[in-house]
């Protein structure tokens, strides 16, 4: 009686196909923490952004505040003054509230609102200052680097030129 050799897997083949089944599972687990790691560097972004624009909003409500140069600050810092409000004290409470929104929302936070005023109008004029001035609203906060042989993490930043 002559046996055949095609008769089914040896034990070398099954470990040979289990190995590179298992690279691949690697390589694919590999490319999901690039792939979190990413949409979480997106999603920061994309909250800078709204967050930015929340600002922005606020600073445009308070055009006499701006131009007086009480948005020209540092955040997240400062207090929260009770209301009713002054101009000087709606654009501190307007910086205290948006420094703890970037709290909230961005590891590791830090802002600048610098606003200059390119006209000669006073801002006690009572009427609303001409849009001949500009700002410059920087955000900056840390992510986690995508490359491995970095040691700490990254520094983002999102700048905006804006006229309020």
């Amino acid at each position: 009686m002559t046996r055949s050799k095609n008769r089914g897997f040896s034990l070398l083949e099954v470990l040979i196909a289990l190995m590179i089944f298992s690279v691949g599972l690697l390589g694919l687990a590999g490319l999901m923490v690039v792939s979190v790691k990413t949409n979480n560097g997106a999603y920061q972004r994309t909250q800078a952004a709204f967050l930015a624009q929340s600002m922005v909003d606020r600073m445009r409500a308070n055009s006499m505040g701006v131009w007086g140069g009480n948005y020209n600050a540092t955040v997240p810092g400062g207090s929260n003054p009770t209301c009713p409000c002054t101009v000087a004290q709606l654009a501190q409470r307007d910086l205290y509230w948006w420094g703890q929104e970037l709290t909230n929302f961005l590891p590791n936070p830090a802002a600048t609102v610098r606003c200059v005023n390119n006209n000669n109008v006073g801002v006690n004029d009572r009427r609303r200052p001409p849009y001949n001035g500009t700002c410059t609203m920087t955000i900056t906060w840390t992510e986690g680097s995508l490359d491995r042989a970095a040691t700490g993490p990254g520094s983002q930043t999102f700048t905006w030129v804006f006229q309020p």
